[in-house]
């Protein structure tokens, strides 16, 4: 299997003691419909500073985790921080919080993972921390680690199962 052509009921199937499943709690937005990547992380309550710091770098090989504290009141990813996504090749985004512009997003060949959408900026005011481990959803996200999603859900692992295109 390569970066493109992969499922994670097959990817489960082949490597059921390496990967751990998320709890399917996550609404899929964009075109894209499957991604995979080495996790980097980020932890922060309703300031989405560090967000596009992080989507500003080359995320080529990348999926970015966003813990939000799971908070609905405000959004941590809109249009322009997907659109800054895809300038800079990050293979995806789980954002354990809100987006927003989700009807301009699901026109973009994106892929983000959210618990739901609100219309509400978010603070800005450079506060949290950056590539350490959070938990979520049932799981530890280290970065380093891995990510496999698709339609079906998400899998970590700490071991990279699938080769680069």
């Amino acid at each position: 299997m390569n970066n493109t052509n992969f499922q994670t009921a097959d990817l489960s199937d082949l490597h059921p003691n390496d990967l751990n499943c998320v709890s399917p709690i996550f609404k899929s937005f964009g075109k894209k419909t499957s991604f995979w990547g080495e996790i980097t992380t980020l932890k922060l309550f309703e300031d989405n500073s560090l967000v596009r710091k992080q989507l500003e770098t080359n995320g080529r090989g990348k999926v970015l985790v966003v813990d939000g504290g799971g908070s609905l009141r405000c959004a941590l990813v809109g249009d322009r921080l997907a659109q800054l996504a895809i300038d800079n090749q990050w293979e995806g985004i789980v954002v354990y919080g809100s987006i927003r512009d989700s009807k301009i997003i699901n026109t973009m060949n994106v892929a983000i993972k959210a618990l739901n959408t609100c219309p509400i900026k978010s603070i800005k005011r450079n506060i949290g921390e950056e590539n350490i481990s959070v938990k979520f959803a049932g799981i530890q996200f280290i970065p380093g680690n891995f990510i496999y999603a698709d339609e079906d859900g998400i899998l970590v692992s700490d071991k990279k199962l699938l080769k680069n295109d």
